[in-house]
């Protein structure tokens, strides 16, 4: 029977604004397995006995921390099933890829973020988390990146869509029956700032006029090809209002669960 693993990430030393998504993953597991919410996806699996969790990775000693992000995520990865990811900051999105990719020789991003995150080096910081995709892109880590509700869009990022062959759907241009054409196992990156602040007001950089819960679980609901491995970014508790934001947080966690199972056919349903 396929599980589905778990693993946090605790790690926000490259966020540019206010620190605090290092501290994600212990907000996010008690809601997720909360006795006041249902373990059931909307696609029909009981997640109670199908999430498998590693706990975090312990940043503590001394080396490199995205060697021992790739090394751990390889680890989890080995188990042969699909992988959710808990972060941190959206920076962990590279070195996470550096492991899945040796998996997936061929593999589509699809991003949900108010951000497109493409900076060649922001602030002179080349592993900053609003440059991962940059350098994503540069190590040939997907053969696709779609990116979903951005808007903040400004011309460097439009070089850099050009440059890597990124495909953009704006929030302005977001209809509620976006179908992906999508041909490859997928990888799905959800920074929760791609929501709109009134349903997850817990992030470091809050951006009006983003895509409701609902959206963005249709969205997911419509991917039609393996998603093997996924991560939810970008929770910074101290902005959070009533653990609002760790609540979507589980919520989307659920959903991205219950399409793995369906897309790997986990049965169950």
């Amino acid at each position: 029977m396929t599980k589905i693993s778990l693993l946090g990430i605790p790690h926000d030393d490259n966020s540019s604004f206010a620190k605090g998504a290092a501290q994600a993953p212990a907000k996010i597991r008690p809601e997720l397995f909360s006795d006041a919410y249902s373990m059931w996806s909307e696609t029909g699996f009981d997640l109670t006995d199908r999430l498998v969790d590693h706990g975090d990775i312990d940043f503590s000693a001394a080396g490199d921390p995205w060697e021992l992000i790739k090394r751990e995520v390889g680890r989890v990865l080995e188990c042969g099933d699909p992988l959710i990811c808990l972060g941190g900051d959206h920076a962990i999105s590279w070195p996470v890829l550096r492991a899945v990719r040796r998996r997936h020789p061929n593999l589509t991003i699809l991003h949900i973020d108010a951000h497109p995150d493409m900076y060649d080096a922001y602030q002179d910081n080349p592993r900053s988390h609003t440059s991962p995709f940059a350098r994503i892109m540069e190590e040939r880590l997907a053969d696709r990146l779609i990116q979903v509700g951005l808007r903040t869009i400004n011309d460097h990022h439009r070089d850099q869509f050009k440059r890597f062959g990124v495909e953009v759907i704006e929030a302005a241009r977001f209809s509620d029956d976006l179908k992906l054409d999508l041909k490859t196992p997928v990888y799905i990156s959800m920074d929760l700032d791609g929501l709109d602040p009134a349903f997850a007001p817990g992030v470091s950089h809050r951006e009006p006029g983003g895509l409701t819960t609902r959206q963005v679980i249709s969205l997911i609901q419509t991917v039609d090809k393996p998603i093997v491995a996924a991560d939810i970014v970008e929770l910074n508790p101290a902005r959070d209002i009533s653990n609002l934001t760790a609540g979507v947080a589980a919520k989307l966690l659920k959903e991205i669960a219950g399409m793995m199972l369906r897309t790997a056919g986990g049965g169950g349903e």
